[in-house]
């Protein structure tokens, strides 16, 4: 494998899965390891698409269609890469994304059953060459995930989804993940934490300089 200087690497998964608590550990792994890097959300990472953020994940009565829903994010998406990734990456910095447009794929095509080639669309005219090198995908069966997430309290309007809407977008990222296999690692998630935290350290280690 080809070591670089820096690296965009996304997390991706369902709700559950444990992503905010593996960020932390890519973070303090790279803190060790002194290298620069960023850490970003999607929606989310620039004043504006935080904006956009809020707008997205507040529960409401109006039904929310899937296109609105697509369009939001890509607008979020534009202003993050152009005002937070590129400029990061252009410093040397590693990027660390909590989502990024494979979501976009699982939740809006996967789980809302969007067209993919608007979704396809979209993202060929906002990302250009903008890709992480790697995605990181946080795979547990559904039952698992959705009982951590009941266990957090406040739900936004994504979590309130049903067990049917997350297992369609779980198989949309493991579809995905199949087909890009080259940037995809597929890491389990339904064990402890320190177990899913010794896949990504292994991942880790083949990459870092």
């Amino acid at each position: 494998m080809t070591v670089k200087n820096s690296y965009f690497i996304s997390l991706e998964g369902i709700e559950g899965v444990g992503k905010s608590t593996q960020m932390q550990f890519l973070k303090q792994t790279l803190d060790q390891a002194h290298i620069p890097y960023i850490h970003t959300r999607e929606p989310g990472g620039t004043v504006m698409a935080e904006e956009l953020r809020t707008v997205l994940l507040k529960p409401r009565t109006e039904i929310v269609q899937p296109l609105t829903e697509a369009l939001l994010l890509f607008a979020a998406r534009v202003q993050h890469i152009h005002n937070t990734i590129q400029p990061a990456i252009r410093e040397g910095k590693w990027v660390l994304c909590d989502r990024f447009v494979e979501a976009s794929y699982a939740y809006q095509g996967g789980g809302r059953g969007l067209n993919p080639a608007i979704l396809a669309f979209l993202e060929q005219e906002t990302l250009k060459d903008c890709q992480p090198d790697f995605v990181l995908l946080l795979d547990a069966p559904v039952e698992i995930a959705l009982q951590r997430v009941s266990q957090r309290g406040n739900s936004d309007r994504f979590e309130k989804e049903g067990a049917a809407f997350f297992e369609r977008v779980r198989q949309a990222y493991l579809a995905r993940a199949e087909k890009d296999a080259q940037r995809y690692r597929i890491v389990d998630a339904s064990g402890s934490l320190e177990a899913v935290a010794e896949q990504i350290k292994q991942f880790l280690a083949s990459i870092l300089p």
